[in-house]
């Protein structure tokens, strides 16, 4: 049974800290998950025999499977997250996708590859919604704006330290396997959660409050008094995620595909009795642009949560501008060999995660408390969906225009446009905190 209402206290500030210190471990170790892939997809393919032509196509599908598992994982554990509690189902989340990435390692083709990472990152799904319902009802009010910037930074982290390790060490085709044990190593976080981590006072409170008509949180959470929510909390997040999964994530490809023309017809040019038709990628130039995209990342979505505190709408609106705006000069103007191109990354980084500090503040205020965490999760994993249809899109768009990632770029970079508009008819927020 649960506790009574009255016998329930607030977290002490060390339990906050643990809270905090468990919600940024577990949104660390995702971001590391999620720049896992790219990193490692030019020599894993090569070493299951991908034909070079392909490349491109399995990418957007991979793009695709992290996509659609993350939004899968972000309803079932964001479901979770309401019923058990926010620190078990984190736990859980945190544990699906370092056992499954560690699972990656023994793949042989890549089909096998891809469906392990298909069911890998409901786990990376899952995590969201419960550390930023977890943190969001462990802190003051006051607190939540600085914290959901901090939040949106630490997946940001977990991807420059994916970077670096590129940096540091090999990753080819003959040793890139690593790498998923790497990816395992958060399984001792999970366990941790599992016992080491106190639970919501809001949620406990909430649990231990009859619901006045009986529903679920998916009933009520889809009846008249949230749809409208949580249809303008999924565009609102579908915005950026397709902005990063079929836009900016091609920064990366792209510096691996020139430099590997490059490296070739260099080679060709010195040697031509022994030049080869087949153009082997830097994986240290990939790594090195991964890093620039990564650490503007960090920034950026620190400072999300801060400038949304001012004001949420108008945030978002400047937001979608200056992303359009870098977004189509890379694309438009640059190419990975010109020396500003790691900048201007940077810069897309920076502008184009603003976002992922600005939403873990944002959405949890849409809803009260005993549909949080689902709503978090439907809100923002929805829009994984649309990112999943665009990111397959991208690949036939890769193979059609011959690999051309300039315009890949260009055409994906129109949806910031869309998001100055979606923001026009999102509810005011500002100032009234969370909802009991």
């Amino acid at each position: 049974m649960p506790d009574s209402p009255a016998v329930l206290r607030e977290l002490s500030l060390p339990q906050r800290y643990v809270v905090l210190t468990a919600a940024i471990l577990g949104w660390l170790f995702a971001g590391l998950e999620i720049a896992l892939f790219p990193l490692i997809h030019d020599s894993a393919m090569a070493s299951l025999n991908m034909n070079a032509e392909h490349v491109p196509q399995w990418f957007a599908w991979y793009q695709a499977a992290f996509l659609f598992g993350a939004a899968s994982g972000g309803w079932v554990f964001g479901w979770l997250g309401d019923r058990l509690g926010r620190t078990q189902s984190l736990a859980l989340s945190v544990l699906c996708y370092s056992l499954l990435t560690g699972a990656c390692y023994f793949a042989n083709t890549p089909l096998e590859l891809l469906v392990l990472r298909f069911l890998a990152c409901h786990g990376i799904g899952g995590a969201w919604p419960n550390t930023v319902a977890l943190v969001a009802e462990a802190w003051p009010d006051a607190s939540r704006p600085f914290l959901a910037g901090l939040l949106g930074t630490a997946a940001n982290i977990g991807q420059v330290l994916m970077g670096v390790i590129g940096l540091n060490f090999d990753v080819t085709a003959d040793s890139w396997r690593w790498t998923l044990l790497v990816g395992a190593a958060p399984v001792f976080v999970g366990l941790w959660c599992l016992g080491g981590v106190p639970e919501s006072v809001r949620w406990l409170t909430a649990r231990a409050k009859p619901n006045a008509d009986n529903s679920g949180p998916l009933r009520e959470l889809f009846g008249p008094a949230f749809r409208g929510r949580v249809m303008i909390g999924t565009l609102l997040a579908a915005i950026p995620v397709i902005g990063t999964a079929a836009n900016a994530q091609w920064v990366v490809q792209w510096k691996a595909h020139v430099t590997a023309q490059a490296a070739m017809q260099k080679s060709t040019e010195a040697s031509p009795q022994k030049s080869t038709k087949k153009a082997k990628p830097d994986p240290k130039a990939k790594a090195k642009t991964m890093v620039s995209r990564s650490s503007g990342a960090v920034f950026g979505s620190l400072l999300g949560g801060v400038l949304a505190m001012f004001a949420r709408r108008m945030t978002y609106f400047v937001v979608s501008l200056l992303s359009l705006l870098v977004s189509t000069y890379i694309f438009g103007v640059l190419n990975p060999l010109h020396p500003y191109y790691d900048y201007a990354v940077f810069g897309l980084g920076f502008v184009g995660t603003i976002y992922f500090g600005w939403l873990p503040l944002y959405l949890p205020e849409l809803f009260p408390t005993r549909v949080r965490a689902t709503g978090t999760g439907i809100s923002f994993n929805t829009g994984r969906v649309f990112a999943g249809f665009v990111a397959l899109g991208t690949g036939g768009l890769a193979t059609l225009l011959g690999s051309n990632y300039a315009k890949i770029g260009l055409y994906t970079g129109t949806i910031y446009a869309l998001g100055m508009l979606v923001i026009l008819y999102a509810p005011r927020t500002d100032g009234k905190g969370l909802k009991e």
